[in-house]
């Protein structure tokens, strides 16, 4: 770590590639990384795994070129890096600055602008005559600063645990009633999976492989149920809900 804050501001991030809070917060990542990279800041990721099947090195291979992360990633399946920051959860941000001080910390989405000012903050102590561009629109209305949205129904895990898996069996069909923006599967393996919402049959999704797949998604706060039919190559391990406004 040392070596790369004296090259300039590093910022980390702890992520999960098939975690819904971790996939939106990426987007700001990937744009911070190429705003600021030729201006000095090191982006890396540690991927810490949230599931069981993330923590596979084939699986994060194949989650990671599904992202187009265009910087360095650190496999953490072992979470010594995780217990090192004494991360809370995912995603988790560090911004280190020279020489080798913490400059700013963030636990969750959101304060992608307070982020963005942290970074830019760092470039100027580097170089004061640095030319910066204006922060990052919100990429959502719901990440816009002070948005008051609508908490969504708590994650799903048919399985029982982020550790095990639902597969279709005796029951072809997991059912979940919720309120949320949109909704969202971590999902392994490979096949077909079927989406129906209040009873009307949607879209029938191709799953290539590991990672976190959009469901359906809504204007705004709303209440629905979701019915889903994985072919049996397929286990989900949650059902997740984005946050949105009323």
């Amino acid at each position: 770590m040392a070596e790369l804050v004296a090259a300039g501001p590093v910022l980390v991030q702890f992520f999960d590639f098939a975690q819904l809070n971790s996939v939106r917060a990426l987007p700001y990542v990937r744009e911070w990384h190429r705003r600021y990279a030729p201006l000095g800041l090191t982006v890396l990721g540690i991927h810490s795994p949230r599931f069981r099947f993330t923590a596979a090195r084939n699986a994060l291979e194949f989650g990671l070129e599904r992202l187009e992360l265009p910087y360095a990633v650190a496999q953490d399946s072992s979470y010594a890096i995780w217990h090192d920051y004494g991360v809370k959860g995912w995603p988790s941000l560090f911004l280190w600055g020279g020489p080798g001080t913490l400059r700013y910390f963030h636990f969750g989405e959101g304060e992608y602008r307070t982020t963005e000012e942290a970074i830019q903050e760092e470039l100027r102590e580097r170089d004061a005559t640095v030319e910066l561009p204006a922060p990052m629109e919100p990429l959502r209305e719901s990440d816009a600063p002070g948005a008051l949205v609508a908490p969504p129904s708590e994650e799903v895990f048919p399985g029982g645990s982020p550790q095990e898996p639902w597969r279709a069996g005796e029951a072809a069909e997991l059912e979940v009633v919720y309120a949320a923006g949109g909704a969202f599967a971590a999902l392994d393996g490979a096949g077909e999976l079927g989406v129906a919402i209040d009873g009307e049959q949607g879209a029938t999704l191709d799953i290539a492989g590991p990672g976190l797949y959009e469901l359906t998604s809504h204007p705004r706060h709303e209440e629905h149920r979701l019915a889903l039919s994985p072919s049996p190559a397929l286990e989900i391990y949650a059902v997740s809900f984005a946050a949105e406004l009323p």
